[in-house]
């Protein structure tokens, strides 16, 4: 039985992704800074660790603990709203520390152990940022639009030992919790000058025409873990399957 390791798995995607496997009867290992038990059905399938992404020492206890990975999902991220003008820039590298950074970290923890096995699969969770840049949120595009150039070197690099890798975009969820984790308010972030542009903005976040749901994220990130193809890009909710069909044609 294959055992997957996700990252960011208290709340959101990474959740409901870790729930979605150990449905399907994965071995599921669910990473998060502070473990909790109540967030999973009781299941012997399902071991948690503790992981913090921007930490070296942690990466390596966890993947030593982890023993052998045949799926790493990537979906560690915190997100940032505001105006880049407002933005302070050790708000802009705790973003990348995690989304990009992170990313990298995991990545090069694991891929020894896939590369001596000559198998795995690499999924990195973005956003539908990358299929269509979102104002009041570049700091945070830059961070998501860099793992989708790293995954793309990445995948024709680690093809050569029969390894995959792979990017999901999930679009926009009003259930996640984003920008929560950044211990900074959004009013904070935009100022007066920036009021006219913004609000139209926020009040359109708040009646989507098309939004994803937690569950649509996790079965692309099912659908990519399983895919023997070339294809790198699996768009996560109707939103984001809408920006990249509009973008690919």
């Amino acid at each position: 039985m294959q055992t997957i390791l996700i990252t960011g798995t208290s709340s959101g995607y990474g959740l409901e992704t870790a729930r979605h496997f150990l449905d399907k009867g994965w071995n599921v290992i669910a990473t998060m800074r502070r473990p909790d038990a109540g967030l999973f059905p009781a299941s012997p399938k399902l071991r948690l660790l503790p992981l913090d992404v921007t930490n070296d020492e942690s990466i390596a206890a966890t993947v030593a603990a982890a023993g052998p990975i045949d799926v790493l999902v990537n979906n560690a991220g915190i997100g940032l709203v505001g105006a880049f003008e407002a933005t302070p820039m050790a708000h802009v590298r705790k973003v990348f520390a995690t989304n990009t950074f992170g990313v990298m970290a995991m990545c090069q923890a694991v891929i020894p152990q896939m590369r001596e096995r000559r198998s795995g699969v690499i999924v990195n969770v973005t956003s539908s940022v990358t299929l269509a840049a979102m104002p009041l949120a570049a700091a945070y595009t830059a961070s998501k639009q860099a793992i989708e150039g790293f995954t793309g070197s990445l995948a024709p690099e680690l093809g050569y030992f029969d390894i995959r890798a792979k990017l999901v975009e999930p679009g926009y969820a009003p259930t996640t919790r984003f920008a929560q984790n950044t211990d900074v308010r959004i009013e904070d972030l935009i100022p007066p000058a920036y009021a006219g542009f913004a609000t139209p903005i926020f009040e359109a976040f708040g009646r989507p025409a098309m939004t994803t749901k937690e569950t649509d994220v996790a079965e692309a990130v099912w659908d990519a873990v399983h895919d023997t193809s070339g294809r790198l890009q699996f768009p996560g909710g109707p939103d984001a399957v809408a920006l990249y069909e509009a973008r690919n044609g």
